[in-house]
């Protein structure tokens, strides 16, 4: 995503209670994924930039900025310089690698959207509990 993006809102139906949707929790490890991405390319297009101004630049908080920055180092994709983050050789790499999950994730959620298109409208099986 760009600066100036912001990722789809994904809608659903409220749950009762504190129940936790599945899909919260995949769309919450999505916007972590977005927010790496944006981080480095903003690295990639920029010289060494240090946390407070790449912050500020993606309008993130620094807390936020800070674990991304954490996450891709330990990936490898960066490392830290006296100016700020850089960006390594093994960042083809990466881009590369989360170009082929990135499709695969795209066929299980074509499969899941038909498999839950067959399921809608059906009425209840009428069975209570376990």
């Amino acid at each position: 995503m760009r600066d100036s993006e912001e990722a789809p809102a994904i809608d659903r139906e409220p749950l009762q209670g504190d129940a936790v949707h599945l899909a919260d929790r995949i769309k919450e490890e999505l916007d972590l994924l977005a927010r790496n991405v944006d981080i480095l390319e903003k690295l990639a297009k920029s010289p060494p930039i240090g946390i407070i101004r790449l912050s500020e630049a993606l309008e993130l908080p620094i807390h936020k900025t800070r674990y991304s920055l954490h996450l891709l180092e330990r990936e490898g994709v960066i490392q830290p310089s006296a100016d700020g983050a850089v960006v390594t050789d093994r960042a083809a790499e990466f881009w590369s690698s989360l170009n082929r999950s990135l499709d695969r994730m795209t066929e299980l959620i074509e499969h899941l959207r038909s498999r839950a298109a067959e399921h809608q409208g059906r009425p209840p099986s009428g069975r209570k509990g376990y």
